[in-house]
């Protein structure tokens, strides 16, 4: 039996954070092997420093038939509480996910004698992501060298593009395996009805500045048509939400915005029931499990090009824009916006195609085995 020993901020119930615990979430659930099991140590909040309702803390719960977590709660965030948790798990990997993180990532790292660790920089280290509170990030990659922390562990990448931001910071010589993050696909939905003139937008996702809710509200402001768009997430950037409320009090009469605040994971697939379109123009995403999801369900997306979703207008699946363009975003609106009703009907079949049509299960499975080192792949050493 492998054991595979996960830290991470954040883990189900929790929520908020987004995309990483998600990941997590779909690996465990998806990643079926009588041979494997998993055991993750995580907070006992969510983003913001809720504390979860549902797990009790400071000891191991069953998860489903493979996985266990243990729920750590404050006063038990100590070096010695993780390093005896990880001693008596006695694990085959230590699978450390996040880069800036003292307790969950580099604690692990500096005091854990386990020999094969892979850390997982879960779209961290993307350009656009070093460029949000870049003097805090700065600070804890220069410990991470001056410890030594990138000669201590293998990494993992969802992507070639991530491994290549992995390689630029710490070197090519980095050991980076790549292995895709496993979506969660949604029943296709049936199509709403539309008329020319006339849009429903959806957005899931954390209100900050990395998903570009606010560029979305002040393209809105130059629409003719009448849009509804509703928004669900937790606000992670107060004031970056306070920025956007102001946008929203100058829209004209024909905008109309709903903020439906923060979303439990079972919830996404009933809000994105009444759209026609998905829409988060993300400065980046290192997958964007909330775009995967919608298109899935049939929903075209509007998104950047700074996601792995790409080639989305050839396949009638959405459109990709250059964000640092004036006007692509508000003409992709638009261009939906007057779409009828038969056409729409092709573009929601695009999408679900796309969706369908990105992902290999088996192949990421194996690549997976490969990173774990289960036979036919490669162990780490």
């Amino acid at each position: 039996m492998t054991t595979v020993f996960i830290c991470i901020d954040w883990f189900s119930p929790a929520y908020k954070a987004g995309g990483p615990v998600q990941s997590i979430a779909n690996l465990v659930t998806q990643f079926r092997r009588p041979d494997t099991c998993f055991k993750i140590l995580c907070s006992n909040t969510d983003l913001g420093g809720d504390l979860l309702q549902e797990p009790p803390f400071d000891t191991w719960v069953n998860f489903n038939a493979y996985t266990q977590v243990w729920y750590a709660s404050k006063a038990t965030q100590k070096i010695r509480v993780l390093k005896n948790e990880i001693e008596r798990s006695a694990p085959d990997i230590l699978f450390i996910n996040g880069i800036f993180s003292w307790y969950f990532n580099i604690v692990p790292l500096l005091f854990c004698k386990i020999p094969r660790k892979i850390v997982s920089a879960r779209g961290m280290l993307h350009p656009a992501a070093l460029a949000q509170k870049p003097f805090k990030k700065k600070i804890y990659l220069w410990c991470w060298k001056i410890l030594g922390l990138q000669h201590r562990c293998r990494f993992h990448a969802s992507n070639e593009d991530e491994k290549l931001f992995i390689q630029n910071i710490f070197g090519k010589q980095t050991t980076v395996f790549v292995a895709a993050n496993f979506p969660r696909v949604f029943s296709m939905q049936a199509t709403p009805s539309k008329k020319p003139g006339t849009l429903q937008l959806v957005s899931v996702g954390l209100i900050s500045p990395m998903k570009n809710y606010l560029r979305v509200l002040q393209e809105l402001t130059h629409c003719t048509q009448n849009i509804s768009y509703d928004i669900y997430g937790p606000v992670k950037d107060h004031g970056y939400w306070q920025a956007c409320l102001l946008q929203v009090n100058q829209l004209p009469l024909n905008i109309r915005v709903n903020y439906h605040g923060d979303i439990e994971p079972a919830q996404i697939a009933t809000a994105l029931l009444n759209a026609h379109v998905f829409i988060l123009p993300s400065k980046s995403e290192n997958f964007g499990h909330a775009i995967y999801e919608a298109l899935s369900a049939g929903k075209p997306v509007i998104t950047s090009n700074g996601t792995p979703w790409m080639g989305l207008y050839n396949q009638k699946a959405g459109m990709n824009i250059a964000i640092e363009k004036d006007g692509e975003l508000g003409d992709a609106i638009r261009f939906f916006a007057e779409m009828p009703d038969e056409e729409m009907d092709d573009w929601h079949k695009g999408a679900r195609e796309y969706a369908l049509n990105s992902i290999d299960f088996d192949a990421i499975k194996k690549q997976y085995e490969t990173m774990f080192g289960q036979p036919g792949g490669i162990a780490v050493v």
